[in-house]
């Protein structure tokens, strides 16, 4: 049985990448770029830099740069609005998983208008919006190589998740230069986000060979690798280890689809505005206590790659020393549980209904190894409080 593989149709990875921005520009015939951010990227200088080595070609662009994290309906409507009434030809993402999740849905919106709801999955989108290139500043969410974006709806605290090849880039410049500036909460969130998409990709159920090349290359990378850049942002090896392996796992998952850890992290990060690669730490160990018992020798095998268990070890030696690091990964990165976030216990506890219904009714719980009911999905969100 074969597999669609679909990926960005140019991909420039390396030191450096983004500054070539100009050259993908015009081998896509562009000339009028909207540039998509955030004000940090702004205030960063990273928009500058582009838009610098834009203007040495004469290529002019505008900013957008209201996009705010966890991308809501409301939020990317005036970005809606300046595409319509624009001409522009390509769409420039700079930023994190919310500045290039914005952008896709603004490429979608911006063409051919409706609500967002309109877009939401089941439905699968393969309309073609403005042509989308991006530039990823975090080694995260992978969101530069996915079919993928998620925006809340406010009227109900839901994260819609819209799929299909509209969504995907047409370029992404992997440019690890742009994370040396990360700060370590930053750099923890967003690496167990790719982890979580890597170890996802290769348990879901619709894994292929191709998804799981790239899922176990992505774990090679992040394993060894998260911990040093979370303690020295400036380390370049760990930093461009990093950056592609979150593009890697991007890749596996955009191709294989996530599973429990994301179904049940949309709705804490919906009602709780815990952020997405946060919300995804907070779950991983419990999810995958879960769900081993589904894929024993899948889990196994990420233990393995990630570096925390060799070839000596057996099945359940490697899954008891995979459990063991995601709980040491969550302390040594100093990751809150939902008490130290903040999150009322009793509000918490009075959603955990709607939050399972939300989570299963997003498909992904289907993927998993282990498919939980609604209960289990409940006393999985309980052990968050142990």
């Amino acid at each position: 049985m074969s597999t669609q593989i679909i990926l960005p149709r140019i991909m420039q990875v390396g030191e450096g990448a983004s500054q070539e921005i100009s050259s993908v520009l015009a081998s896509l015939d562009c000339q009028k770029p909207l540039i998509i951010t955030d004000k940090v990227m702004v205030e960063l200088g990273y928009v500058n830099r582009i838009k610098e080595v834009l203007s040495k070609q004469n290529i002019s662009c505008d900013v957008f740069d209201d996009t705010v994290p966890e991308p809501t309906i409301g939020s990317i409507m005036a970005g809606v609005d300046k595409v319509r009434n624009g001409d522009y030809d390509a769409i420039i993402a700079v930023g994190g998983g919310s500045p290039i999740d914005s952008a896709k849905a603004i490429a979608i919106l911006g063409k051919y208008g409706g609500s967002m709801r309109d877009y939401k999955f089941p439905r699968i989108v393969n309309e073609l919006g403005l042509p989308i290139i991006a530039v990823p500043t975090t080694a995260g969410t992978g969101s530069e190589a996915t079919k993928f974006t998620i925006i809340t709806d406010e009227a109900n605290d839901e994260k819609m998740l819209c799929v299909g090849l509209g969504f995907m880039p047409v370029a992404a410049l992997v440019d690890f230069d742009l994370t040396l500036s990360l700060p370590p909460r930053i750099t923890a969130d967003t690496g167990i986000d790719a982890l979580t998409h890597a170890m996802e990709a290769y348990v879901s159920k619709k894994a292929n060979a191709y998804s799981d090349s790239q899922a176990l290359a992505a774990m090679r990378l992040i394993g060894p690798n998260l911990r040093r850049a979370f303690h020295d942002g400036k380390d370049k090896q760990a930093r461009e280890a990093m950056m592609l392996g979150s593009t890697l796992a991007g890749i596996g998952f955009s191709n294989a689809s996530v599973a429990l850890v994301h179904g049940m992290s949309r709705p804490i990060g919906a009602f709780f505005h815990v952020p997405h690669g946060l919300s995804n730490a907070m779950l991983l160990p419990s999810v995958t206590e879960f769900s081993i018992e589904g894929a024993p020798e899948r889990y196994a095998d990420c233990a393995r790659a990630m570096g925390v268990a060799d070839s000596q070890d057996n099945t359940q030696q490697a899954n008891q020393k995979l459990l063991s690091e995601l709980h040491a990964l969550n302390d040594e990165l100093k990751v809150p549980t939902p008490s130290q976030f903040g999150i009322d216990q009793d509000q918490f506890l009075s959603l955990l209904e709607e939050m399972a219904t939300q989570a299963l009714n997003s498909g992904s719980p289907g993927n998993n190894p282990r498919a939980p009911s609604k209960d289990e999905i409940i006393a999985i969100y309980k052990t968050l409080w142990n």
